[in-house]
């Protein structure tokens, strides 16, 4: 048996962040009250037409320029027609002559590696309802019912359920760094299909693709794409491949199984059409440049620019762009010359446990990288302690004060050489059973001289410059 190798790609579908509706001027929120959120033109009243909503469009070309795609000339909009409960009007307004991007490429990073994912195209549409299913009878939801969706489809190009995990991970952080959507899977703002295949190591066309549907967990798409791909394997192996049919399946995380659902039908059954409601209309450069100009930095590009610039490691650069305010934070710490390492291991240490533990965004907090700066540059000088400085820390964010309102002459750390000479010179001189312990070899009572330094200066000597000092007198 030749080796088979696996061919997945994957149609993500995104809502978007709008105040209204894609066509209509209904609510766009999640909402646990069903029904509470619609228009006349959501459940298809006799009369109503669509209204465009520009923002949606623009969000849409700025995803399509953030995944290197080409956009038309011409903003279209088609009819996909099918009849299911949860679309009232029997077809759903999507893309299909011209899709607001194409022919995309981008990076994504699996295990430390930089592999290409091709876009075969991504489109502008309207979300269909929501059916809630109980024992004997299922309930339709219009809250989502012409909600903004992206529906980004990629080539066959992924070939594990790491690399299809790992772009569904990179693109919701796409999404939100470009701020277009909360990409918050537990409200379903992120669904995605699968499309599966096995074929021979050498063979020169795909296997049959089956496609599963409607998997709203990152866990669900990894965990239905292994199952999928054991069970076309092991069917081949067994010498029943023909039972491998282009159909749709469902992921039931309860057995941890696809189950069969329909034959999987093609773009021709649709019957698409050019949407008659919507006048197509002229996307101008000036408009594509203006948008482009409001993509930030993404993740990626600053991670790597974190580690190849500033010198932080994999593990510290990947934690700080994991939310794009962390990342711009720390930005800000480095455009007024704090050292890199230093504001990391701050953010990492303190400031994100202070922030997840009482559930605060990092832009509410009131030290704000200026006074994150004055507390490293007064340890850096040694004006306080390490351990003063997180106690300071603290202070400064409950108090709502300045660094240096903490900071007095009682506190300050002694840093002056020539005064901590002093005070080890007369510590050593009633130490001289010590002394000779040490020399003879117990360098464990190095600790002892430090210890009654620092109780001699109340915990207020440099630790660093203490132990410096005693290192020349008793070595010399």
């Amino acid at each position: 048996m030749k080796k088979q190798i696996a061919t997945i790609g994957l149609e993500m579908h995104c809502e978007l962040k709008s105040n209204s509706k894609v066509f209509s001027s209904a609510k766009n929120a999640y909402s646990e009250i069903p029904n509470s959120c619609i228009a006349p033109v959501d459940m298809a009243f006799p009369g109503t037409l669509p209204i465009l909503n520009k923002k949606c469009v623009e969000d849409a070309l700025k995803m399509s320029i953030a995944l290197n795609c080409k956009q038309p000339k011409y903003m279209y909009f088609d009819r996909k027609n099918y009849y299911y409960p949860d679309l009232p009007k029997g077809y759903q307004i999507t893309q299909m002559t011209e899709p607001v991007g194409i022919d995309g490429k981008i990076e994504i990073e699996v295990d430390s590696k930089l592999i290409p994912v091709y876009i075969h195209d991504i489109h502008l549409e309207e979300d269909a309802a929501s059916l809630d299913h109980f024992f004997d009878t299922s309930n339709i939801d219009y809250n989502r019912a012409g909600v903004p969706l992206l529906e980004l489809v990629t080539e066959p190009c992924l070939h594990t359920a790491d690399e299809a995990v790992a772009f569904l991970e990179h693109m919701r952080r796409v999404y939100k760094y470009c701020d277009v959507s909360e990409a918050d899977t537990k409200k379903g703002q992120i669904r995605c299909d699968v499309n599966v295949s096995i074929s021979d190591e050498d063979a020169t066309e795909l296997g049959t693709k089956v496609e599963i549907k409607n998997i709203n967990s990152f866990g669900g798409v990894y965990d239905a794409i292994v199952y999928e791909i054991k069970r076309q394997i092991k069917l081949k192996e067994n010498g029943r491949y023909d039972e491998v049919e282009q159909e749709t399946r469902r992921w039931d995380e309860e057995s941890g199984t696809t189950v069969h659902m329909r034959s999987k039908v093609d773009a021709v059954d649709y019957k698409y059409f050019v949407e008659p409601n919507i006048p197509k209309f002229k996307i101008s450069e000036n408009w594509l440049t203006d948008i482009k100009k409001s993509i930030p930095r993404l993740h990626l590009e600053r991670k790597q620019d974190y580690i190849n610039n500033f010198g932080l490691s994999d593990y510290d650069a990947e934690i700080l762009v994991k939310d794009k305010d962390i990342a711009d934070y720390f930005e800000e710490c480095l455009k007024l010359e704090v050292d890199a390492k230093s504001a990391a291991n701050w953010i990492i240490t303190q400031i994100l446990g202070y922030i997840n533990k009482y559930d605060l965004c990092i832009n509410d907090l009131y030290l704000i990288p200026r006074r994150l700066k004055d507390l490293i540059v007064e340890t850096n000088k040694g004006t306080i302690s390490s351990k003063q400085a997180k106690e300071i820390f603290f202070k400064v964010i409950e108090e709502k004060k300045e660094v240096k309102d903490f900071i007095s002459k009682d506190n300050a750390q002694i840093s002056d050489r020539d005064e901590l000479i002093k005070i080890i010179e007369e510590i050593l001189n009633n130490s001289q059973a010590q002394i000779e312990e040490y020399k003879s070899g117990k360098t464990n009572v190095f600790d002892y001289f430090v210890g009654q330094v620092m109780k001699n200066t109340r915990g207020k000597a440099n630790p660093v410059l203490t132990k410096e000092i005693l290192n020349n007198k008793l070595n010399n």
